[in-house]
């Protein structure tokens, strides 16, 4: 059926229930003259909105004002409860799991190792996992009404294949999406399959160390590297959802047997494994990029050397960056991003020698949790939009 059409009754009462709702969405909980006064609709406006709304099961009444002269007003919030969402961030060792109803309050979490060998197993590890976490919230299937399921690579919804993620076996096979989609939204979930380095600036631009930053870009790096660019508060793709492979940007002389493309130029020095095998190459006997770190707070000569390397490779990203979109900010996120305190200094030190301009360099707030904040922060967006579009009046008993 066609929408209300501009101008009509019933335009304008969606747009005053869409008011109403997103005054209490962004607000918080109130009455119908603090609705009213905030929104500039007459009280009597306000009233058929909310009852609209009630009846629809997206806000609720949850009690009345402190007493004052007069009557007592009601006091009304957003249902969370009328929808139900899941955030899922896959990763080359782990599985994270996050359901989450309309407030943003995680209602079951769930992780687990990620042992798959083949795409196939994964989509159906992911659907599994899935299941158990939305039958542990208490929930069935269909309460869920958006996914959003973070993956390294760049998801193409059209072929159903996600480019460049090397680091999951089978996962880039063509139409492996399409399978992941049947699988979780059998139910009539919204799916969106996004880039992991995305989410992540786009949980700590909601939750984190981005909060309120109108430009700003965040810096992946752990078993490969990437980046998620924020502009305008809105996450930014680019033409074909590439933006931020920066995996891609050259990065001195390509290391001999190395693959083209299969990692990037700049992920072959950059890192966890360029960093340990550069710091083996040193003779350190580490085993990991963080016992490299961890020697290197403890003042270890070689260990820092490969630190202020690492830094290097990371401010000339930062510099081909700024020099295009001068943010606000850069967030460093991923296991390797977690070591701000060692890489910031180095970084800022190599930037001042290529930028007037060198923007804030600061460690990530949500750490391993970021991608699954901006999972849930994205479906989220998704959800309160469908529940509105998908709204109707609930059938009383009489009716039944």
């Amino acid at each position: 059926m066609a929408g209300p059409q501009v101008g009509t009754p019933a335009n304008m009462r969606e747009l005053n229930q869409r008011l109403v709702l997103d005054r209490l969405r962004t607000g918080g909980a109130a009455t119908r003259p603090g609705i009213a006064a905030d929104t500039g609709l007459s009280k009597p406006t306000v009233g058929q909105a909310l009852l609209d709304l009630e009846q629809c099961g997206l806000v609720r009444a949850t009690g009345h004002s402190p007493s004052g002269p007069g009557r007592a007003a009601v006091v009304y919030r957003v249902a969370p409860e009328a929808g139900h969402v899941v955030g899922v961030d896959i990763g080359r060792r782990s599985i994270r799991i996050g359901v989450a109803n309309l407030d943003g309050s995680i209602v079951a979490r769930l992780d687990e190792p990620n042992r798959c060998r083949s795409g196939s197993a994964l989509v159906r590890t992911v659907g599994d996992a899935v299941g158990s976490a939305v039958a542990s919230a208490g929930l069935e299937p269909a309460d869920v009404v958006a996914t959003v399921v973070g993956t390294p690579g760049i998801p193409d919804a059209r072929t159903g294949t996600v480019h460049r993620a090397p680091n999951l076996p089978g996962w880039e096979r063509k139409g492996l999406l399409h399978s992941l989609t049947e699988r979780l939204c059998a139910h009539g979930s919204d799916l969106e399959v996004e880039n992991d380095a995305n989410l992540c600036a786009v949980g700590e631009h909601a939750l984190g160390a981005a909060l309120g930053m109108d430009v700003l870009v965040c810096l992946t790096v752990g078993t490969g590297i990437g980046m998620g660019v924020l502009v305008g508060g809105k996450l930014f793709r680019g033409a074909h959802g590439a933006a931020g492979e920066i995996a891609d940007l050259p990065a001195g002389a390509r290391p001999a047997g190395a693959r083209a493309h299969r990692p990037g130029p700049m992920e072959d020095v950059a890192s966890a494994h360029a960093i340990v095998t550069r710091a083996r190459a040193l003779g350190s006997t580490a085993r990991s990029a963080r016992e490299v770190f961890v020697s290197a707070a403890d003042g270890d000569p070689v260990a820092l050397r490969v630190v202020e390397e690492e830094a290097a490779h990371l401010a000339h990203v930062v510099a081909a960056v700024t020099a295009v979109l001068d943010p606000g900010l850069i967030v460093l996120g991923g296991g390797i991003g977690s070591n701000a305190a060692l890489l910031a200094g180095p970084m800022r030190r190599a930037l001042t020698a290529t930028t007037p301009f060198a923007p804030e360099i600061v460690a990530g707030q949500l750490g391993s949790e970021a991608v699954l904040a901006g999972a849930v922060t994205t479906a989220l967006g998704t959800a309160r939009e469908l529940v509105f579009e998908r709204r109707e009046p609930r059938r009383t008993a009489a009716q039944a």
